[in-house]
């Protein structure tokens, strides 16, 4: 892993560079305005040596549990460990507001990505049937933790 990264909270003058990395990375991407409305929740960039947007991760958490609402990273920074630091993060964060059960969806022929999924924990427990439009694909629905914090 590349440790030329680091993680921070996403501020709205780094939309435009997350906006242009969603539309590289997926065919039915979000709008800079829904970005613009999830900057008021747990969002993150990784930014390289040289202060440029490599990634980013968008979260929600009410009460004790939340979801991982989008995740990337741009391709020249891809392969790195990027994505996972950024859900690592996302899941430090979000157990620290007392959220302890994470969704996500992913595309059912994501393999990348559910590798990664599982192999920080996230569990299979559900399908959307034809959730993504481009193509229509069924999301697989994950969940990571599932417990309570004791005490």
């Amino acid at each position: 892993m590349d440790d030329d990264y680091r993680i921070r909270d996403a501020t709205e003058s780094d939309v435009a560079a997350i906006e242009s990395i969603e539309r590289a990375s997926f065919p039915d991407p979000w709008s800079e305005e829904s970005f613009q409305t999830l900057l008021a929740y747990p969002s993150f960039v990784a930014v390289d040596s040289e202060g440029q947007i490599a990634g980013y991760l968008f979260a929600v958490g009410v009460e004790d549990a939340g979801e991982i609402l989008n995740v990337a990273v741009s391709a020249e920074h891809r392969r790195r460990g990027l994505g996972r630091r950024l859900v690592e993060h996302a899941l430090e964060v979000l157990q620290g507001r007392g959220v302890f059960q994470i969704f996500l969806e992913v595309r059912e022929s994501n393999a990348a990505a559910r590798a990664l999924y599982e192999a920080l924990g996230f569990e299979l427990v559900g399908r959307r049937r034809g959730y993504y439009r481009r193509p229509i694909e069924d999301a697989l629905v994950l969940r990571w933790g599932g417990g309570r914090r004791e005490g």
